[in-house]
């Protein structure tokens, strides 16, 4: 008996889905509820728990310049109290019921998220509304956070990826809000109030700019009737949205080099990219896969972490967000093979522009993206979190059956279209973070991308 206790008590912390989750048996309910919040229901009665994600369009592209970091900052509150709980009875509550109850800041959305026994679904949906709906923001506790948060801010100075990433996205997103860090940075952060905080939320934390995804052992009826109770009161409000003006590509190849005491170099290459709903996003995940988004099988990997033993840390990756995201590579390799590293990784793009892909590579491409998809819907919080970007992105009920499907039709002339549409040699920007001295960077390497 108790060793069959701890297994059920593991299976559920892991919130691990059965055998049946496989992608074509994903048949979400979708349900707008009066006060306009969308609910995905998906009833997966395998195990005593249930998830429930609530995405609210309360991202950092809605903060405005001067207050960067204020929707994050917002998203760390939610959990640090409300006006009937403190945030110690919170956590102490929702510890006692063995659940999780978190929320978490993003570009364009913000998040919260339940895990609960079925059996205490009820208090548990008490929990989530109450954070979501009536923050405190105590000052004592709007204080604590905000220290932590710059806190963490100023040991991000002393990472060459979190440098790299953020000067490379100065530059690919100038005038776009993509272009901050959603946890903001140092200066804006310290000043931030808590009025900026209550202000922030009464006015993008309303349900009809919610996505609720709940996931495990409730029926649709069960599921909907605590949605009712428990946010039904909450009152919604039409927002009119800033026009964010589309990433513009860089008039010409760019190069910004920081100087640091470093013995790797840290390089980023890239431009802008697509948004998710782009009907080119299945060719270009192929494309990406070949090119250094597959790991070990990758081309970028092969070539100059196998054959040149020149870095560990390669590869490449398209940011499809809401709107256009961005296409980078990311190297981290010793200083003097900098430039050896460049002129491989441009020569792997100009490939891969211009030559179709090998048979083999394409479908090694295929089976692992296709093979691999259900294990982003095998576990509860896993098919939660997808249900949200389906929603927000627009993708249909019908995405878990087309997903693979979409990239099952991928050819090599779709790989070679596509590489030649959304890689171009005419917009990069290369950030390089190293000891320059030994570096010793070319300022003209970027224009032998073309």
């Amino acid at each position: 008996m108790i060793r069959a206790a701890l297994l059920i008590a593991a299976l559920v912390c892991d919130g691990v889905l059965s055998g049946a989750s496989h992608a074509a048996e994903i048949k979400p309910t979708r349900v707008v509820t009066e006060n306009g919040m969308t609910v995905l229901i998906v009833d997966q009665p395998f195990l005593p728990i249930v998830t429930v994600n609530v995405l609210v369009k309360a991202g950092a592209v809605y903060d405005p310049d001067a207050k960067a970091g204020l929707s994050n900052m917002v998203a760390e509150m939610l959990d640090e109290g409300t006006k009937t709980r403190s945030a110690t009875q919170i956590a102490e509550q929702i510890e006692f019921l063995g659940g999780e109850l978190a929320a978490e800041g993003g570009e364009d959305s913000a998040t919260a998220r339940l895990r609960i026994l079925r059996k205490d679904a009820d208090i548990g949906f008490t929990l989530l509304a109450d954070i979501l709906m009536h923050p405190k923001f105590d000052p004592k506790e709007v204080a604590r956070v905000r220290d932590e948060l710059v806190g963490s801010l100023q040991s991000e100075k002393d990472e060459p990826s979190i440098i790299a990433t953020k000067a490379f996205n100065e530059l690919v997103f100038k005038g776009h809000p993509y272009r901050r860090p959603a946890n903001g940075d140092e200066k804006t952060v310290t000043k931030l109030s808590r009025q900026d905080l209550v202000e922030f939320h009464d006015k993008f934390y309303r349900p009809n700019r919610a996505i609720m995804a709940i996931v495990g052992d409730l029926r649709e009826a069960e599921a909907l009737a605590l949605v009712k109770k428990h946010f039904g009161g909450w009152t919604p409000q039409e927002l009119p949205l800033p026009a964010f003006p589309a990433p513009e590509p860089l008039p010409k190849p760019t190069l910004k080099l920081i100087d640091k005491d470093l013995t790797q170099a840290t390089l980023v290459l890239g431009h802008v990219g697509i948004d998710r709903r782009n009907p080119d996003f299945y060719a270009v995940a192929v494309m990406n896969y070949i090119l250094g988004g597959g790991g070990f099988s990758s081309r970028l990997v092969r070539r100059i972490r196998d054959e040149q033993g020149l870095a560990y840390d390669v590869g490449s990756v398209f940011e499809a967000n809401v709107m256009p995201g961005s296409f980078a590579v990311h190297v981290q390799t010793r200083n003097a093979a900098a430039n050896q590293v460049l002129a491989s990784v441009f020569q792997e793009l100009k490939r891969i522009r211009t030559e179709p892909v090998g048979d083999q590579e394409l479908a090694d491409a295929k089976a692992y993206l296709i093979g691999s998809f259900p294990l982003r819907l095998d576990t509860t919080a896993k098919l939660a979190s997808l249900l949200n970007l389906v929603e927000l992105h627009g993708l249909g009920l019908s995405y878990f059956d087309e997903y693979p499907k979409a990239i099952a039709a991928v050819t090599k002339e779709d790989v070679l279209r596509v590489a030649q549409k959304y890689l171009n040699p005419d917009h990069y920007a290369l950030v390089v973070v190293a000891k320059l001295a030994e570096a010793k960077i070319d300022a003209n390497v970027v224009s032998t991308t073309k």
